[in-house]
């Protein structure tokens, strides 16, 4: 029976280690042992040897130096190297009445994190607003995993942004080697300036998982009574509206805005997905896994 993860209930279980953990390997109960089998290994660091440690990692060399026992330890090498792209700009902040659409990226991030280290994949993380809050590249080792936890709890939502050029940024200087981008953002630019840049990450020959993160609330627009709105990003400013004078022009503008963004994403190759923030979690991971077992 696949697994019904409820992302309301995440709070319960405490920092995302224990939350990307407990998603996973339920995720995982349904799931076939993974098929890629065989990869390189490349020296990452030392540790001091332990009792039961395989005598031929011991390193020989540093034995003679020191005279104290240390072990080689390995840094998986695989043939996929992902990055994960979270956008932490205002606007991700809002909630209605479920997670905040950062908190919903931030716990998919993480699990996916944990997800990939688990399939023996390279993770690396980039956070951004404005500028790049915080850029890890991608290694697969289990200590590194504790450092992409860390960068997500460290960072908050805030201040106005435009995507499209942090993105052509990263694929122009940041991310030069060919792999697998995972965007988390709800998109909000303009529609024509996402697509360029989308290109670029394309046109630099790396794969691409769009994740379009939006709460049910801006897909349906519920409100009925006079309503307060209110801009996360350019704080604060603050506007009060009849919804149902609203209601008919937004649904077929947001429609609009999510279906260009969906189909011009798609014929470039680019994988597109809306996430809703009242969605599980582990949504994601059956969608990285597809795609994984297609490269």
């Amino acid at each position: 029976m696949p697994l019904s993860f409820d992302p309301t209930a995440l709070s319960r279980y405490g920092g995302l280690a224990l939350i990307a953990r407990s998603v996973v390997e339920g995720f995982l109960t349904g799931v076939h042992k993974s098929p890629y089998k065989g990869y390189s290994v490349e020296f990452a660091e030392h540790r001091q040897y332990y009792p039961g440690d395989e005598i031929r990692h011991v390193d020989w060399r540093v034995l003679g130096k020191t005279d104290r026992y240390f072990i080689k330890e390995y840094e998986e090498e695989t043939n996929l190297k992902a990055y994960l792209l979270v956008d932490a700009s205002g606007s991700m902040a809002y909630r209605g009445r479920q997670p905040s659409k950062f908190e919903y990226a931030q716990h998919v991030a993480a699990c996916l994190a944990y997800l990939m280290l688990h399939q023996l994949d390279a993770v690396g993380l980039v956070t951004h607003d404005t500028r790049v809050r915080q850029l890890l590249p991608p290694r697969a080792n289990a200590k590194h995993l504790l450092r992409v936890l860390h960068a997500l709890e460290q960072t908050a939502p805030g201040g106005e942004t435009s995507l499209a050029p942090i993105w052509h940024e990263l694929a122009a200087h940041q991310i030069k080697r060919r792999g697998l981008i995972v965007i988390l953002s709800d998109c909000f630019d303009d529609p024509e300036r996402v697509v360029l840049a989308l290109r670029h990450f394309r046109h630099r020959k790396h794969e691409v998982i769009l994740f379009h993160v939006l709460a049910p609330e801006e897909i349906e627009f519920p409100f009925r009574k006079l309503t307060q709105f209110q801009d996360l990003e350019a704080l604060p400013r603050r506007l009060l509206v009849d919804p149902a004078r609203l209601r008919r022009e937004y649904l077929e503008r947001f429609e609009t805005f999510c279906r260009q963004l969906r189909d011009r994403s798609r014929s470039m190759g680019v994988d597109y997905h809306l996430l809703r923030t009242d969605e599980p979690v582990d949504r994601a991971l059956g969608i990285y896994l597809s795609r994984r077992q297609r490269q």
